[in-house]
Order: structure tokens, then sequence, then C-alpha cells
């Protein structure tokens, strides 16, 4: 497994796009928050792209060294983590994490991989556990880090990359639990569903 960056500015299509992944994941797991990380290989550090639920305001664009942390921990390592108690563990970055004002219970996070390169990370905050859930939580967050991978392998690699969400199994993984949500989250997921076709549109 290897770690490359991808460049720290991404166009306004696919910032939305993984602003809406983020939104869904959050409303998934009625979570605190949540956030992609991408890491800038040029400065050694990870990127707040997008976060929804606590800090939103405040966190886009934030970086912190890639080392640190759960979200540090999971790109190196390239491998998802569920930490249920951040008090007793010791990947734990208590001081960052009481710097933007918001410091979590638990932690689940996923890589963001690009044919066996760590390009970022996905992070969930405070979910909330849901037996009626019909994948298991890791399953359903690798679904949702996979659309993101997608969309950065645009910037990253290919303006091809994109079309292949359209034939990703992920994309009927995720449309799957979509199909169960209500109200303001199924909004969401519909807002999630949008913006991967805006980009797609782009793209074309």
């Amino acid at each position: 497994m290897s770690i490359d960056g991808v460049p720290p500015v991404l166009d306004k299509g696919h910032q939305r796009l993984l602003q809406s992944i983020v939104e869904v994941a959050r409303a998934i797991f009625s979570a605190g928050a949540s956030s992609i990380f991408i890491y800038d290989s040029s400065a050694g550090e990870l990127v707040f792209e997008a976060v929804s639920g606590a800090g939103e305001a405040t966190l886009l664009g934030q970086r912190f060294p890639m080392d640190e942390g759960i979200a540090g921990w999971v790109l190196q390592s390239g491998e998802p983590l569920i930490v249920d108690n951040v008090t007793s563990n010791p990947l734990h970055a208590r001081q960052f994490a009481e710097s933007t004002g918001y410091t979590p219970a638990s932690v689940m996070a996923a890589p963001l991989m690009d044919a066996g390169t760590s390009i970022g990370v996905l992070e969930v905050l405070d979910r909330r556990p849901d037996p009626a859930r019909a994948l298991g939580d890791l399953e359903m967050l690798g679904l949702f880090a996979n659309q993101a991978t997608v969309a950065l392998q645009v910037v990253h690699q290919s303006q091809e990359a994109m079309a292949r969400v359209i034939h990703d199994d992920t994309l009927a993984g995720v449309a799957v639990a979509l199909g169960g949500l209500t109200g303001p989250r199924r909004e969401a997921g519909r807002q999630l569903l949008s913006s991967i076709k805006d980009v797609l549109a782009t793209e074309a």
C-alpha cells in the first residue's frame, strides 16, 4: 500500500459531490459529524475537504500532519478502523480535536483507496448504532469511501474515471441504503445522487 496526494484545489462540482457524500454518511449513521480529508503530499498534510455537522462552518481547508490521529493512521495503513471510545485509544489526537471545538466519543474511518494508493480518509464521528441497517457499519462506510475515491480520481488520474461510478457495484449498495431513508435524510440522499449526475454531465 502506498500513499499519494490529490491537488488541494478541487472544482465546485467535485467539492459539491464530496459534500453530498459526507452529508449522506452523517444521515445514514445518525452521526454528530462526518468529514472527508484529502492528502496533500506537497505539504505532508491532511486537508478538510468536506464537512457535515459539527465544525462544518469552520473546519473546511484546515490542515493537520498526515501522521497524526486516527485519520492519519487510517491513511498510512490503508485499513478502516472503528474506535468506540477515543479516550482509551492512543491514536486519538485529543489536542487537535479540542482545537476544532468538537471532541467525539467514537470515531469510524475508512481510507480512500485508488489502485492500492491511499489518497484520503472518510471519517464519521459519534455514529448511532442501528441494528436495522442492512449492511455492517464498516461495509457501509466503505461504500461511501469508494464513491469519494471515484470523485477524486477525476482530479488525480483521468477525466474518464468518473464514468465508472455508473457501473460500480458500490453505487448500487449506496442506492439500497438510501432507499430506507425518510424525511431530511432522504433529501440528503437525493442531493447525493443529483451531485453524482451533475459531475458525470460535466465530465461527459
